[in-house]
């Protein structure tokens, strides 16, 4: 009985041990085959047998948006798909001894990766981390990720809003030569420069080309391999013609018709002040919007400016009108040298005064008979009279001598302010004729200004 008691309890003490061995969950095929692929794996190791042969890098770009275009620090901000295709010979296996597996995804630091770098790359954009890469099984390493590329890029902003700019973006190898490490493209020419199935085409910019070009660069004695992309985008000019030019030419156009105000009154002068004081607010307020550059001004810059500087000659052209008609409405006194002479030399009263008593001595000296008709009664002056004259007639004809004085002043000081008047005319019809003429001269240099701007601005933007 002892033995089988002793049989018994050596059962049950083996069987939960054998049963928690036989629980014990199996390694998976994919935990096999990575375990297997890296156990003699050095990262640091091109992966290649024979040393001299060169590793071959497939490179593929996809633009996807345009997010930034700098142009006073001159660069740009570009969102792309960027694909990296190479061979690792020392991660290749048989899919028949790990379940058919035929891809699987490593860690990016546990494989070798080439030093592929942009030469124009100036600050690391917000790119999302991706960690793993896929491996086939013929040794195919897929290394697919978006990244945010901020280049530096030669921008020609002078024909903004109308403008095109072609931003390089060079792909090549830092620290391996073109036997270590060479590049070509996964696809064709023509495919990578008419792909635009990823851009997003409803922002600002307009994604014209992609074209690429493999060549060497020769440094320190060595060649390297490297591969340009020239991104080639055209800007859309609607909503700067809508919100910047427009404004601008319908203030050129209230200017030009401003002319048509009366040139004697105040109210042009009032009116054109207005519009340039409006064309200056209107100038601060869209400075953020126009690009800045320390080389060049946008033509755009010195469209604003020229019109600024129109809208001044416009007020001062106006100003030398109203002045120029100002001088007409003084007193003819003002206006004649004659009676300048006399402001100088004696008094204007003074000078009727004299010009009378010559005509009187005139008269005197001739046989002319006046009649007057005075208060109803009739006189007959005679300037020279021979006979002694009684003392009531000497005193009519003090007072007929009196009167005809006063009369004679009186015409010679309007017939001065009839020559006045006829001369206040042609002055007023001097100065319209001017007016018209600097009205004139004034249309002709704008239409040249803007045909010249406008013919600037289809050179710039064609192709």
């Amino acid at each position: 009985m002892a033995p089988v008691i002793f049989l018994l309890f050596l059962l049950l003490s083996v069987a939960p041990g054998s049963m928690s061995l036989d629980m014990k969950p199996k390694k998976s095929a994919l935990h096999q085959l990575t375990k297997s692929l890296l156990r003699n794996y050095r990262k640091g190791v091109r992966p290649v047998r024979n040393w001299t042969q060169s590793t071959m890098v497939y490179i593929d770009f996809i633009t996807q948006s345009i997010l930034e275009v700098d142009g006073k620090n001159q660069k740009m901000t570009l969102s792309v798909w960027y694909r990296q295709i190479w061979n690792d010979e020392f991660l290749v296996w048989d899919p028949a001894e790990f379940d058919g597996i035929n891809e699987i995804s490593l860690s990016f630091d546990v494989i070798w990766v080439p030093d592929i770098i942009i030469s124009e790359f100036v600050d690391v954009g917000s790119s999302p981390d991706m960690p793993y890469v896929y491996v086939n099984s013929s040794g195919m390493i897929k290394n697919y990720r978006p990244i945010q590329v901020v280049s530096a890029c030669s921008l020609e902003i002078y024909a903004f809003p109308f403008d095109r700019q072609n931003c390089t973006l060079t792909f090549r190898s830092w620290l391996h030569t073109v036997n270590e490490v060479n590049l070509t493209l996964w696809r064709s020419l023509e495919d990578v420069a008419n792909d635009k199935s990823t851009f997003m085409n409803e922002g600002e910019w307009e994604l014209i080309s992609v074209p690429s070009r493999y060549e060497q660069l020769h440094l320190d004695s060595r060649d390297y391999a490297q591969i340009q992309f020239n991104v080639v985008v055209r800007r859309r000019p609607l909503l700067y013609v809508v919100s910047l030019l427009i404004p601008s030419l319908f203030l050129m156009i209230v200017d030009v018709m401003s002319f048509y105000l009366p040139a004697n009154s105040g109210t042009r002068i009032t009116f054109k002040t207005s519009i340039l004081l409006g064309y200056t607010l209107f100038r601060v307020n869209i400075s953020n919007e126009l690009p800045a550059t320390a080389i060049k001004t946008p033509l755009i810059g010195v469209f604003f400016a020229v019109c600024m500087a129109l809208l001044v000659l416009s007020l001062a052209k106006s100003i030398l009108i109203v002045k120029l008609l100002y001088h007409s409405e003084k007193p003819v006194k003002d206006m004649s040298v004659s009676a300048c002479l006399l402001d100088k030399y004696g008094s204007y009263s003074q000078s009727i005064k004299d010009e009378s008593e010559r005509h009187i001595r005139s008269l005197h000296n001739s046989n002319v008979v006046f009649l007057f008709v005075f208060k109803g009664y009739q006189f007959e002056v005679s300037p020279k009279v021979e006979m002694t004259p009684s003392s009531g007639e000497l005193s009519k004809n003090i007072l007929l001598e009196k009167i005809l004085r006063e009369i004679v002043a009186l015409k010679h000081y309007l017939e001065q302010i009839d020559d006045a008047g006829s001369m206040t005319v042609e002055w007023l019809a001097l100065c319209y004729k001017l007016d018209k003429f600097l009205f004139r001269l004034y249309l002709f240099i704008l239409a040249v200004y803007i045909s010249v701007l406008c013919s600037l601005w289809v050179i710039w933007s064609s192709p």
